[in-house]
């Protein structure tokens, strides 16, 4: 099997479980629009092929920094979601008609930035990387582009199906079921960064 589809499949089976930037995204897709929802996952598909790509080199240093400050990275990221989970438990949804493009870089930066500030995505990255065998790429920068690569895809792929189905089922929300939808996100949203908190606070 060739390197890229081995990150494909990577990058789509780390991207896959349900969690805070999944909601995130078809709270976005159903709310507002389908390319607010992917350009809110390929953000995260963006973040997946970095960690991909450190844990691919072996950059140690990057790693080391990854793992020692992982505490207060993870605090960042639970204060973002709270943030977020704020944002949604208030927010009033627009009629669809007025939506537009405003919003489309903010989608993007903001779960580029969550993924990033989970480093359990570069841990998870190493360990199957290792697990396959994959590590005798590191230093051939060609092989190691085309593994990259496929992470991006797999993860671009996962969130491509995840707000198509979401994408499909936009129609049967009226403004009642987007309040209820903008709600139940943003309380699981908080949660999960309230979690984050209390676990780096141990």
């Amino acid at each position: 099997m060739s390197l890229l589809w081995k990150g494909l499949i990577v990058g789509f089976c780390l991207a896959a479980p349900v969690g805070p930037i999944a909601a995130i995204c078809v709270q976005r897709t159903i709310a507002k629009r389908l390319l607010s929802g992917l350009v809110s996952g390929f953000g995260a598909a963006t973040a997946d092929a970095f960690y991909g790509a450190v844990a691919a080199f072996g950059a140690t240093f990057i790693s080391d920094f990854l793992i020692t400050e992982r505490a207060w990275m993870q605090r960042v990221g639970g204060g973002i979601l709270i943030l977020l989970g704020l944002r949604l438990l208030f927010l009033k949804p627009e009629p669809r008609e007025l939506k537009n493009n405003r919003g489309l870089p903010g989608d993007f930066l903001s779960t580029f930035i969550l993924t990033l500030t989970n480093p359990m995505t570069f841990v998870a990255f190493a360990a199957v990387f290792t697990t396959m065998g994959i590590g005798a790429v590191r230093g051939h920068s060609i092989l190691t582009a085309e593994l990259v690569g496929g992470v991006f895809l797999g993860s671009a792929l996962w969130w491509l199906i995840l707000c198509g189905i979401a994408h499909a089922l936009r129609y049967h929300f009226d403004y009642k079921k987007l309040v209820i939808a903008n709600r139940a996100t943003g309380i699981f949203v908080i949660g999960v960064g309230t979690l984050y908190l209390l676990l780096t606070a141990r």
